[in-house]
């Protein structure tokens, strides 16, 4: 249904909602959506901040990680604990507070601002992932490292991470997921059409008394696109992630 409607016109969409018009259909809604709404620039904003987003939350996620699994002591649980009930906060709950520490660093109305608050909002869900993952890793590989001499920098880039990256990239489909759909945001600390997202930039098919269907549903499509492809590429590594440490030999 979407993909019908996305193009069709808005007359035929309320006709005939499920049908094919009698004229065929018509790509006119993607070509105006990108020369009339400037779709481009909000795709931009949205793959700017996901992806670097995303990169950086691995980056000291497994760091992390790596470092709550070799601290075997109650350190290792008390750290672990921490983040966790990072995860148990509400984003809707940090809202006030949240939008007047970004005010007061002069980030409202930037990429910056939204790369920052997503980094340290999925923070604790990434770390949470990858340190149950990093458990399942046998510990003779790090004790076996450590007599061969390597240090905890070589272990954690030589035996930790390539082990660890089936997890690693089902990670990345996570976070992917929830940074390029996130709405709340960039409509808390956004107000410049130069820097809206997709998502906050498909609000403005909808108005008060009507919608526009057809440009709505072309944008969902767009919005949609990056997430598929992405995981056709990533199936492999995201399943292989989703099922390690559930049967232990």
């Amino acid at each position: 249904m979407v993909v019908l409607t996305s193009m069709k016109t808005r007359n035929q969409t309320f006709e005939n909602p499920l049908g094919i018009p009698a004229d065929g259909l018509r790509v006119d809604n993607f070509i105006t959506i990108f020369q009339e709404q400037t779709m481009a620039g909000y795709f931009i904003n949205s793959a700017t901040v996901t992806i670097f987003s995303v990169s950086f939350t691995l980056f000291f996620a497994v760091m992390i990680a790596y470092g709550i699994t070799r601290l075997s002591n109650w350190k290792g649980n008390v750290l672990f604990l921490l983040f966790t009930l990072g995860m148990m906060v509400p984003a809707q709950v940090n809202m006030v507070p949240l939008y007047s520490v970004v005010l007061n660093l002069g980030l409202t109305n930037s990429l910056l601002g939204l790369i920052l608050v997503n980094i340290s909002s999925t923070m604790p869900v990434a770390v949470f992932i990858l340190t149950g993952f990093m458990k399942t890793l046998p510990k003779e590989l790090f004790e076996a490292s450590t007599i061969d001499g390597a240090g905890n920098w070589k272990i954690f880039s030589k035996v930790a991470i390539p082990l660890s990256l089936p997890s690693l990239s089902a990670t990345a489909i996570f976070l992917f997921v929830m940074h390029w759909n996130d709405l709340l945001y960039p409509l808390l600390f956004i107000t410049d059409n130069a820097y809206k997202t997709l998502p906050l930039a498909l609000l403005d098919f909808q108005g008060q008394y009507s919608t526009n269907y057809p440009m709505l549903f072309t944008g969902v499509l767009i919005a949609s696109a990056p997430m598929v492809i992405t995981y056709i590429f990533l199936q492999r590594y995201f399943v292989a992630g989703m099922t390690s440490g559930a049967v232990k030999g």
